[in-house]
């Protein structure tokens, strides 16, 4: 018999309404392959727990009659159970300290850990994900954010009636409202002194291709990064860049740039990246880093950035990444979607809440796609939809291998019955 599935409710943060089965996606796989599930009862979720109950699962306040657990983020120690699976976000696989407890008490309870970062094809491509929604949020909230910065300096644009991510409908309200926006700055213009808003996209990925969805609402064209030097200071009024490793970084010891070295030996390498900051209104950073990779921008760069007599035209990093003190180190904490931004003083290294105060405004929300809860929920649902049944059937009880999980699922182990998996053996060091 199928092995009964629980959803469980969100309890990280007050915003998290996210779930990673709709119920569309509950009722396609209750009645195509007979998957049982349970729903924990929650406060938050977007989908109402009517809504699961007629998709034909049951609701109910505990699941512990279920051997397998979905979830979106970080479970709390406490709520682990001896010899389950969990399936869920579990930020560990950089050694993150703050998450050690976690994977240690799943180790100890013999758990098993199926993290759907890790869920990648052959070429190692994510197959389940909400960048593309992390984009779409991160991006209107770098509007709202820049439309209040220049408010806030005196200078009144059609961004001003931006609204952050949460506050609009669904991601097509946000659409268009945004294209309202652009079609009066393609009407009317923007003022002199800001022209052109230059865009720079760090990354061109998941994220970066959702961010850009939104920007594109906008009049803008797209430069290369090597012609920001020579933009005119008028005739356009919104231009955009997109930076790859390539623009970002460039070998210690002179040598040609290789990406596959790059990716093998960062430590071979370092950042080019403020060559090309000065030229940038608004920065939208959506790499994926470690400690190991150079920073795009450290705090002694935007100090000298920001000592000059002139204002600097960087008036707004949208850090969609969100990596504490990582390749935007002056991202020194992270925000909330209703207060979620800061201005960082290069000069003092002070933050001070809002948009107000000497230096870059920082948007740093660690969970972006929770702010269009439903339209993440649905995209994320159908991309892991089919792994269920197999997960489901799963011989869960013998060798990974011989489990009948689908190889994707079994890359993306990185608990088995209370061990690590070989791929993740580096992960001892950091539970020392």
């Amino acid at each position: 018999m199928d092995h009964l599935i629980g959803i469980r409710r969100e309890d990280k943060s007050r915003w998290e309404a996210r779930a990673p089965l709709t119920p569309e996606d509950v009722r396609h796989l209750t009645a195509e392959h007979g998957v049982r599930f349970q729903v924990q009862a929650s406060p938050h979720r977007v989908f109402r727990a009517e809504e699961y109950r007629a998709a034909g699962a049951a609701v109910v306040e505990e699941l512990r009659d279920c051997p397998i657990i979905l979830g979106v983020k970080e479970i709390p120690v406490r709520c682990f159970e001896p010899g389950k699976t969990y399936v869920f976000f579990s930020h560990t696989i950089k050694g993150q300290p703050a998450n050690m407890p976690m994977l240690r008490r799943i180790i100890e309870l013999g758990c098993t850990l199926i993290d759907y970062e890790r869920i990648v094809d052959g070429q190692g491509r994510r197959l389940v994900f909400f960048g593309r929604f992390a984009g779409l949020a991160g991006m209107i909230d770098t509007l709202w954010a820049l439309g209040r910065r220049l408010e806030y300096e005196g200078i009144g644009t059609p961004l001003a009636q931006v609204r952050r991510a949460y506050e609009y409908e669904n991601a097509d309200h946000a659409r268009r409202e945004i294209a309202r926006v652009g079609e009066q700055i393609r009407r009317d213009g923007l003022p002199d002194a800001i022209q052109p808003l230059v865009f720079g996209f760090a990354g061109y990925g998941h994220v970066s291709q959702g961010a850009q969805e939104i920007l594109d609402l906008l009049p803008v064209h797209q430069v290369d990064p090597d012609e920001l030097a020579d933009l005119p200071r008028s005739g356009a009024d919104c231009c955009k860049t997109v930076f790859q490793e390539k623009h970002t970084v460039e070998r210690v010891d002179g040598g040609a740039f290789d990406l596959q070295d790059y990716c093998d030996r960062p430590d071979r390498y370092r950042s080019r990246f403020i060559r090309y900051l000065p030229h940038l209104t608004v920065l939208v950073n959506g790499i994926y880093w470690t400690p190991a990779h150079p920073r795009l921008v450290t705090c002694a760069q935007l100090r000298e950035l920001f000592a000059g007599r002139e204002r600097p035209r960087l008036r707004v990093i949208g850090d969609i990444s969100c990596d504490i003190n990582g390749s935007i180190e002056c991202t020194v904490r992270t925000t909330e979607p209703d207060d979620p931004v800061y201005v960082y003083d290069p000069q003092t290294g002070q933050v001070i809440p809002g948009v107000a105060g000497e230096g870059p405004v920082i948007l740093a929300v660690d969970f972006l796609p929770c702010e269009l809860p439903a339209d993440a929920s649905r995209h994320f649902g159908q991309a892991l939809r089919p792994f269920i049944p197999a997960l489901a059937r799963a011989d869960l009880g013998g060798a990974l291998a011989a489990s009948g999980l689908p190889p994707e699922l079994q890359r993306a182990t990185i608990v088995y019955r209370g061990e690590l998996t070989g791929p993740y053996r580096y992960l001892e060091a950091a539970l020392r």
